[in-house]
């Protein structure tokens, strides 16, 4: 129902910051809860953050929290990833994903944008 768009990544060094966006298509936007994924080389995906279809409640992995931060603007359409003090280990493909008010799964995945974080 929705297709979702990366884009916002790039090169940065250990220390820096980067704002992801993630466009998505339709106009039932508000009613996923949208979250980002990232999947480093040789590495599985893994889940980053979550954000509720209203905005109102977040969900982070340990190894960000504290550092990045998701938002969502429903009238733009767009979920975003504002990421701070960046470290190598960041450095991964970040997928924006979406998932229904009543699905289990996101099921549904954007092209990923590249962050490369450099020591």
């Amino acid at each position: 129902q929705v297709q979702l768009v990366e884009s916002g990544g790039g090169l940065v060094q250990a220390g820096g910051s980067l704002r992801l966006s993630c466009a998505a298509s339709g106009r039932t936007f508000i009613r996923y809860n949208m979250a980002w994924f990232r999947q480093a080389p040789g590495k599985e995906r893994e889940f980053v953050v979550s954000i509720s279809a209203s905005g109102g409640s977040t969900s982070y992995a340990d190894s960000v929290k504290g550092r990045f931060t998701i938002s969502r603007d429903n009238a733009k359409n767009t979920v975003y990833l504002q990421m701070n003090s960046l470290k190598p280990e960041d450095t991964a493909v970040y997928y924006c994903a979406a998932r229904g008010l009543y699905s289990v799964d996101y099921n549904t995945w954007g092209q990923g944008t590249q962050v490369t974080v450099s020591s």
